[in-house]
């Protein structure tokens, strides 16, 4: 008997647990270990935002999985010890014959004062739900979207949120009283995609009357004066801020001694495997470098195809039957746009010499296609 001991609920660690819960027998143990009690879906926090999804209509209970045979520990982990496979949380000690890491980015609004108080994080359940209520509320004025440290999770997001929130205006009679403004401090909408993607996405948002505001790094704010300061020396005002916090590897990975130079958990592209043997790390965690010198986006898609690697060869080592597999770099995203409308992105990000992505046209289609992959994810996994 093996015991694959798995840290994180999100989307790497759902699809590790369940892969190897279908292709290993019962004698081999499984867990999950999670502070969490639920699993979020968090692509449809932009729907949220605007009110058109509740959290228990997008959220799971973790707990679920244990009809399956999936160990659940709904426990704060405290300590990881890689050498040995150990992991320590409040309650218990687990030893791993295979440890599979897969807790994600940190969001993480406390690296910036006064930023947590000044706006409404996008990539947390209470955030969003706040930005909700803000919007609902909003009357007209000025309304920055802020992303204020690089990297951060799902690159397309606050380019979306700019769209969706000025589609929202404009059916509720208030975009001529507003205005919406994008600052960042990326040359171009996800670099790493290339300058022909950036250009498309740029003109999406442009085209929508959207102010993009590129190299403009987070200095300082004001949220007493609802002013955000940038290292450039433009001072821009808000009235309404909604903000991509900076990320972070989580602490109790960075204390095991697991990250490399980026602060990221470095592994081999392809396995995903550490350098300690049989730990394992995928998803937003990780730092996988690109031929073209930037590193892999932290995107679910990633964690998804990452986990179905990991779940098979450790799957092929323990029951010796299959060939090893590897990661390939391929990679998509949903592009919401507003009206019913998103555009989708697909390609190769290990193609060299550079990522070789295709943009396919905004049409309803392909919104209609990221609302089937909210349904198909809570029915598949649960």
């Amino acid at each position: 008997m093996a015991t694959t001991v798995i840290l994180g609920g999100g989307v790497g660690g759902l699809v590790t647990a369940n892969t190897l819960r279908r292709r290993l027998d019962p004698k081999h143990r499984i867990v999950l270990v999670d502070k969490s009690p639920r699993h979020v879906f968090t692509p449809s926090f932009l729907w949220m935002m605007l009110g058109w999804r509740e959290p228990q209509a997008i959220s799971r209970d973790l707990g679920r999985l244990s009809r399956k045979g999936i160990e659940v520990v709904q426990e704060e982990i405290l300590e990881i010890d890689p050498a040995r496979r150990r992991v320590k949380t409040a309650g218990r000690e687990i030893v791993a014959d295979y440890l599979v890491i897969s807790l994600g980015a940190e969001a993480w609004p406390g690296a910036v004062p006064g930023l947590a108080e000044a706006g409404s994080n996008l990539y947390d359940l209470d955030g969003t739900l706040r930005l909700r209520d803000a919007l609902a509320e909003f009357r007209g004025g000025r309304i920055a979207v802020l992303i204020a440290g690089v990297p951060f999770k799902c690159p397309a997001a606050p380019y979306e949120a700019a769209m969706l929130i000025e589609a929202s205006l404009r059916h509720r009679g208030l975009r001529e009283r507003s205005h919406v403004d994008l600052y960042t401090p990326e040359t171009l909408p996800m670099p790493v995609a290339g300058k022909a993607l950036g250009e498309a996405l740029k003109g999406m948002v442009e085209g929508k009357g959207i102010g993009f505001h590129p190299q403009h790094k987070l200095a300082d704010l004001e949220p007493g004066r609802r002013e955000l300061s940038f290292a450039n020396g433009v001072k821009a005002g808000y009235d309404l801020l909604v903000v991509v916090p900076p990320h972070r590897c989580p602490p109790v990975v960075k204390q095991a001694g697991l990250t490399g130079e980026a602060g990221w958990v470095p592994v081999d592209k392809g396995t995903l495997a550490t350098s300690h043997e049989r730990v394992l790390a995928i998803g937003d965690v990780t730092a996988i470098k690109l031929p073209v010198g930037l590193m892999l986006p932290k995107a679910g898609v990633f964690a998804h195809a990452e986990a179905e690697v990991v779940a098979h060869n450790i799957a092929a080592e323990l029951t010796g039957r299959g060939a090893s597999t590897a990661f390939d770099g391929v990679g998509y995203c949903f592009v919401e746009m507003g009206d019913g409308v998103a555009a989708y992105a697909k390609g190769n990000f290990y193609a060299e010499p550079a990522p070789a992505i295709t943009l396919r046209s905004p049409s309803r289609l392909w919104h209609w296609g990221k609302l089937y992959l909210e349904k198909w994810w809570l029915r598949r996994w649960f």
